[in-house]
């Protein structure tokens, strides 16, 4: 389960979306999480499936690689599922005793199925075909004009990319951990789901171990070659709209215009 973490994750292929500007990439999935949460009929969602659809074409990423990272949401997607479908009240298409099936409840749930997978896939995309020294800029880039209000925006941009990152390497450790682990008598895979978690607790002393040692090595590290923050700091490769940057920003405002159009009309 822990190799199929996608999220924080950089997928190096050439496409279309890994040449775009990271600011494009982060403002178009900030949209689209807008649009996602704006889609209340079935055309809409057909319109965000659309979307999702060419947007995982352009990337280049295989389809079952970004999947992969649905597996850890599968517990949060069922309960949310489960109540949207068994406590909304509505036309009773199925009872037994307390417990109903309502239509407007198996609506919702389908809804709130896809809103979910859509929300994390279109995550996934981001951050599949943006490294992290780019996101960081790109962040840092665009919430520039937060400095007038004297927010940290470089730190904050800091901070988040370095989160990003850990995720893959932490993964990595609590792996190399179990194994270990398993190479001793433990047993992670018997059991029932709170026998399965408590077999989990002794991982978590040597993984927050690890997790600060690396942090602890990484602000040194940054000590060590004298990082004082963003003020005065210039970037190797500044960041420049292209041709294609204002295409899909286009095309970005166009799908959101869309969705909002499908709500209203339909």
């Amino acid at each position: 389960m822990l190799k199929d973490v996608t999220l924080g994750q950089y997928y190096p292929v050439d496409s279309v979306l890994h040449r775009l500007d990271p600011r494009t990439k982060l403002a178009g999935t900030l949209i689209y999480i807008v649009a996602l949460f704006c889609c209340d009929n079935w055309q809409s969602y057909a319109l965000a499936t659309a979307f999702l659809a060419v947007s995982i074409g352009l990337s280049r990423v295989p389809l079952s690689y970004m999947l992969r990272g649905l597996k850890g949401i599968l517990f949060i997607l069922l309960i949310s599922v489960s109540f949207n479908l068994f406590l909304t009240d509505g036309k009773v298409l199925w009872q037994w005793k307390f417990i109903k099936i309502t239509e407007e409840g198996l609506v919702l749930a389908g809804f709130m199925a896809l809103r979910l997978v859509y929300l994390v896939v279109g995550s996934t995309i981001m951050t599949l075909t943006t490294t992290p020294n780019a996101l960081t800029q790109g962040m840092e880039k665009g919430l520039g004009f937060l400095k007038v209000f004297r927010v940290p925006v470089h730190e904050i941009a800091m901070m988040m990319s370095i989160a990003l990152r850990f995720i893959p390497i932490l993964m990595e450790e609590t792996d190399k951990i179990m194994k270990a682990q398993m190479a001793r008598g433990a047993d992670f895979e018997s059991g029932n789901i709170i026998q399965k978690a408590r077999a989990m607790v002794p991982l978590l002393v040597p993984l927050f171990v690890s997790a600060f040692r690396r942090a602890t090595d990484l602000a040194m590290a940054m000590e060590a070659r004298c990082y004082h923050g963003g003020e005065g700091r210039t970037q190797m490769k500044p960041l420049h709209y292209r041709g294609a940057d204002r295409i899909a920003y286009a095309i970005q405002f166009l799908f959101l215009a869309a969705v909002i159009a499908c709500r209203l009309l339909f």
